[in-house]
């Protein structure tokens, strides 16, 4: 029997279950009643379930514009356009997100996707989910507690990408200069791990004059540990600098130009937000890391849903990671892409993620014609 017919055998045993149980005035209690420990429902579910989505934070533009709308329609193209998504976002407040996953449990959500503000503040609210038969899906950044499934980027794999691109820029002068280093939040595991790619790449081939963890990935706090830099290091000695995502790039550019400097050095970024696909095309942003959202989206959506009705999600999971409180967790990695100026078309135009229209507004119409971009 193939996949799709198993899926249609499944959803109409359990459709025919239901209906039983309703007549008997249990349904909901069957339902609801979760098997302690294992994180699957008592008795298989179909299509019309809940599903839990929890995001991080509102201040880098992928979230609500990119994650939500893609994980949405995924899990209505899997259930038919049955299943329902409960949305809250912790606009980067981890006590307001354990907040949220007490909500969600008290609602009984059939199963929680969730990115972390805090991966390790989070665990309490990961265990409790657990207990209550609701199983977790970590999304983009690896929570700690018992979760069933993780999809993400190659993280460590990101920060190589950047520091290669920072190298590349540099040519002769990564000799000659002084580069400073933007690393993420502490609280965001995927963070270190950027760091981490990015120093296997750039040891012993840079001077790093100075390195920053930034408090919460606030671009004004990139924006304030950067003139401490220029302070300390001379603005004429800084000839790179890593920035660990696009809101911090924005925050370092600001700084340097306040500074007088007018031959910007080349500044990394991740993301691919808009207004830094912006800053490439007009020369002030060298680089990003495009991550095709739709990979990590839909990866979530599938897993989701198949522990929702009580599936295997090794179908789904080629791969395992480990957090430091579970070990070999099923995972999706998604590869990632180097964003420069010579590939936005091949890229975020290509795949949809922006039209010229929007990257080339009258400020930028001169860059991009030179790049070819109509």
């Amino acid at each position: 029997m193939n996949a799709r017919l198993r899926r249609c055998a499944i959803a109409a045993a359990t459709t025919a279950l239901a209906v039983a149980l309703a007549a008997c005035g249990s349904a909901k209690e069957a339902g609801d009643k979760g098997k302690e420990g294992d994180g699957a429902k008592e008795g298989a579910k179909g299509d019309d379930i809940t599903v839990g989505l929890l995001l991080p934070e509102n201040q880098t533009a992928r979230y609500e514009k990119f994650d939500k709308p893609l994980i949405e329609k995924k899990v209505g193209e899997l259930t038919g356009g049955k299943a329902k998504v409960v949305y809250a976002n912790a606009k980067q407040d981890a006590s307001l997100q354990t907040q949220q996953v007490d909500t969600m449990i008290t609602n009984k959500v059939d199963v929680l996707i969730l990115d972390a503000v805090d991966s390790k503040a989070i665990a309490g609210g990961v265990k409790k989910a657990k207990e209550a038969g609701i199983p977790v899906v970590a999304y983009d950044r690896l929570a700690e507690g018992p979760i069933d499934a993780y999809t993400s980027f190659d993280n460590e794999e990101v920060g190589r990408v950047q520091g290669k691109a920072l190298l590349d820029a540099l040519g002769d002068k990564a000799k000659t200069g002084q580069i400073v280093m933007m690393n993420g939040s502490v609280t965001d595991p995927n963070a270190a791990l950027y760091k981490k790619g990015a120093h296997s790449v750039l040891h012993g081939k840079v001077t790093i004059g100075r390195e920053f963890d930034t408090k919460e990935w606030k671009p004004e706090n990139a924006n304030s540990n950067m003139e401490s830099a220029i302070t300390a290091l001379g603005k004429d000695k800084i000839v790179g600098v890593y920035s660990a995502n696009d809101g911090m790039a924005g925050g370092i550019i600001t700084a340097l130009k306040a500074a007088g400097v007018t031959a910007l050095p080349p500044v990394t970024g991740q993301d691919a937000e808009l207004a830094a696909v912006q800053r490439i095309v007009a020369g002030e942003q060298y680089q990003s890391v495009y991550k095709p959202y739709s990979g990590e989206a839909d990866a979530a959506a599938e897993m989701a849903v198949a522990l929702a009705q009580g599936k295997d999600v090794k179908a789904v999971a080629r791969q395992t990671a480990d957090s430091p409180t579970t070990k070999g967790v099923p995972a999706v990695l998604v590869p990632v892409v180097s964003l420069t100026k010579d590939n936005i078309k091949d890229t975020v135009i290509k795949d949809g993620i922006y039209a010229p229209t929007e990257i080339c507004t009258p400020k930028y119409r001169a860059a991009c014609d030179k790049l070819g971009l109509k």
